[in-house]
Parts: structure tokens; sequence; C-alpha cells
């Protein structure tokens, strides 16, 4: 099996830059299951969660690459991008690998804390609380 199918639904994308990256549209619905196990906590699927799962199989499977590793993930999209390619290439294969034994996943995913993008409403928030500090 070749390296692209080994990793699909992860899309590589290799930059003219010597980097590359793994993509998953979170539209492709892989793994929802997971993640309604835990959609109280406000986990819905999306590309930060996903995010949030791939730094923790990281953290304890491929912690001496955690810095080669990069993150620009959006609410439909996952992204992992690094110009390690070596070790990139197993970071991919293993996390692919991690995700299709349902209870080493669910096992990682226990771990994981939901990511949400910073909102209008948070910024507004932060600015409260500075002018708040300045009256004081």
């Amino acid at each position: 099996m070749d390296f692209t199918t080994q990793i699909t639904p992860f899309s590589w994308i290799e930059h003219e830059n010597g980097g590359a990256a793994v993509v998953l549209y979170t539209s492709d619905n892989y793994k929802t299951e997971l993640f309604k196990t835990r959609e109280n906590e406000g986990f819905e699927g999306s590309g930060y969660d996903w995010e949030s799962l791939a730094e923790v199989y990281i953290q304890e499977y491929f912690p001496d690459s955690q810095s080669a590793i990069e993150f620009d993930s959006e609410h439909m999209m996952f992204c992992a991008y690094s110009f390690e390619l070596d070790a990139f290439r197993c970071f991919a294969i293993g996390f692919k690998e991690a995700c299709e034994n349902d209870e080493l996943i669910a096992d990682l995913f226990s771990r994981t804390t939901p990511q949400k993008p910073i909102t209008v409403d948070d910024i507004q928030n932060i600015l409260d609380d500075i002018l708040n500090i300045k009256k004081k």
C-alpha cells in the first residue's frame, strides 16, 4: 500500500518550500462517533478538535518531534505541517493507525481538551477586562 493510501482520509500535501502538510476536511465525517461521545463538553469534530487530539498523540508517541510539527487548523479543516518530512511521515502513519484502533484513539481522546477559536465576544470580554483594570 502506498503512503497516501495508507493515511487516507488524511491528505499529504508537499509544498515547494520543502515542507508538507497533513490535512483532513471535517466534512468527510471521519470518526464523528468519537467526537459525539463528548459533544456535551464542546467537541464537535472540528479541525480544532482534531488538532487537540493530534497534540495528545504527539505528546505521548512522538515527543521528540513535538517542536517540528506545527498546526494551522480551521473549523472545517485539520491541518498539521512540518519541514522534517521523515518524522512527519511517521507521525502521519502512526496517527492514522491510532485513529483506526478504537480503543487507543478513545483513550487518547479521553485526555483531549476542546479548543475553540477566539470569537468576537471573547475579544470584547478581554477588552472590557483591560478597561476595568485601567479604571482601578
